[in-house]
């Protein structure tokens, strides 16, 4: 996972078929987890979350207000302890981000380090990533959406808890600018099958690798490398990179 992430899905309803929605089919692709908070990731949840986070209570945003301006916006769902989230929110200011993680400590240290840092691109969701697509942005209001190592759930009765599901994509889909791209990555080659196969079915998306690669990218020197990445790296691990681009 991206320092330990773990993108989300919901919740109580009766299950349903295999298409429907995650949180309508009683389904949770994370794992809620306790962990010990430091003083800064404490600081980060009581000082700065008044200022940068957001509740699926504060309904549907209208970006350009959120942020007082109009430039791209970039979700990314699942940032574990945030790091990469925080270097590219500092690295482009000129472009707005959204981070979405269940996890307190990964919240709270990124909020610390956004406030250290000054950044005032940078808004924050401890949600469930679908009832957030779902609730509180518009449609047609994103650039890129982000999904960087998401739990591959390796087991294959657990495959129905992957996040990557047709029901997901189309609701993303429906939440990018048409030209504004969905970007996955993960260090399981089997999940990497699995987003592919997802990806070429469904409708209204355009690969964007070349035919030498496809379906897969290199990966783009503007996603930062990871410390989960850069472990795997020295264990030896793959890293695929998927890219599609809404078409519609």
């Amino acid at each position: 996972m991206n320092d330990e992430q773990r993108p989300d899905t919901p919740s109580t309803d009766a299950p349903e078929g295999p298409d429907a929605p995650l949180h309508r089919r009683g389904i949770k692709s994370y794992v809620l987890r306790a962990g010990r908070m430091t003083a800064a990731q404490t600081r980060g949840l009581e000082e700065v979350w008044p200022r940068l986070g957001l509740t699926l209570e504060d309904g549907r945003q209208d970006l350009e207000t959120l942020f007082g301006r109009r430039a791209p916006v970039v979700l990314e769902i699942g940032f574990g302890m945030g790091g990469s989230l925080i270097e590219q929110a500092e690295t482009h200011p000129d472009t707005d981000f959204i981070g979405i993680e269940v996890h307190a400590p990964g919240v709270g240290k990124l909020l610390d380090e956004a406030d250290k840092r000054g950044l005032t691109n940078l808004r924050v969701y401890r949600e469930d990533a679908l009832l957030v697509l779902e609730q509180c942005l518009p449609e047609g209001s994103l650039d890129t959406l982000q999904l960087f190592f998401p739990d591959p759930w390796t087991k294959k009765k657990h495959h129905k808890r992957r996040i990557v599901q047709p029901a997901f994509v189309e609701l993303v889909r429906t939440r990018l600018k048409p030209g504004g791209t969905l970007h996955m990555a993960t260090d399981w080659e089997a999940y990497a099958e699995w987003m592919a196969e997802v990806m070429v079915e469904a409708p209204g998306y355009q690969n964007t690798a070349t035919d030498e690669t496809a379906p897969y990218v290199p990966r783009p020197e503007f996603r930062p490398l990871t410390k989960f990445e850069q472990r795997g790296e020295k264990l030896g691990h793959g890293v695929w990179d998927l890219i599609f681009r809404r078409a519609d």
